[in-house]
C-alpha cells in the first residue's frame, strides 16, 4: 500500500532528512526550558523591561518574513503570539552560518515548533519583539497548516467547513484562536 503525499508534505519530509544530515534531531527527547510566555512579555515589558533581558520561549512558527541577513517570524505559544527578530550574525557569530542560512531560511516551515532565547526590545513600528540570539528545532511539522489571511476586513483561505473543523479539531484550535474561548 503506497501513501500519497502532497507536494508540500514531500518537501517537508525532505527538510526533515536534511535536518538529520546536519546532525539536528528534529524531535529532541529533552524538555525545552522556558522562562516566559508571549502573554507575560506583552503585558509586562512596557512596565519593566529589565525583567526580560534574557528570555526563553517555545512555540509554533505561524509566519516568516525573510529579508537576507535578517528576518522576522511570529511564534505562537499557549498564551498568544510573539514577534521574533532573527539576525544571521547574532545567531551564528562564527564563520559557519548554517543555522541561519540553511536551517532557518530553508528547512523550517510554518507549523514547526522551535525554542528561542534572546532579549526583548521594541521595533521602530512599536511592536514588542524578541531579538533571537539562539534557537532550537523542537518538532518538525510534516503536514502544512491552513493559512488564514485577512485584508480589508475580508478573510481568505479560512478553515470554516464545519465537518472538517469537527474532524480535524486540532487544526481548528491552531488556526482559529477564537474557538478556544
Amino acid at each position: 500500500m503506497s501513501i500519497h503525499l502532497s507536494e508540500q508534505e514531500q518537501i517537508r519530509r525532505q527538510a526533515l532528512t536534511e535536518l538529520k544530515k546536519l546532525g539536528i534531531n528534529p524531535y529532541p527527547p529533552e524538555e525545552y526550558e522556558v522562562n516566559a510566555t508571549a502573554k507575560e512579555i506583552l503585558e509586562q515589558f512596557p512596565e519593566d523591561g529589565n525583567l526580560f533581558q534574557e528570555v526563553s520561549l517555545a512555540g509554533r512558527i505561524m509566519s516568516r518574513r525573510i529579508m537576507g541577513a535578517a528576518s522576522f517570524a511570529e511564534l505562537k505559544d499557549h498564551t498568544g503570539r510573539m514577534q521574533l527578530y532573527f539576525k544571521r550574525d547574532d545567531i551564528c557569530p562564527g564563520e559557519d552560518k548554517t543555522m541561519y542560512n540553511t536551517v532557518f531560511k530553508h528547512l523550517l516551515d510554518i507549523g514547526d515548533f522551535i525554542g528561542v532565547k534572546g532579549y526583548v526590545f521594541v521595533t521602530k513600528m512599536g511592536e514588542i519583539t524578541i531579538h533571537v540570539t539562539e534557537f532550537k528545532v523542537l518538532s518538525k511539522s510534516l503536514r502544512p497548516l491552513p493559512i488564514v489571511k485577512e485584508k480589508d476586513g475580508k478573510v481568505y483561505d479560512a478553515f470554516t467547513d464545519p465537518d472538517q473543523r469537527f474532524r480535524q479539531r486540532y487544526v481548528d484550535l491552531i488556526v482559529n484562536d477564537h474557538v478556544k474561548d
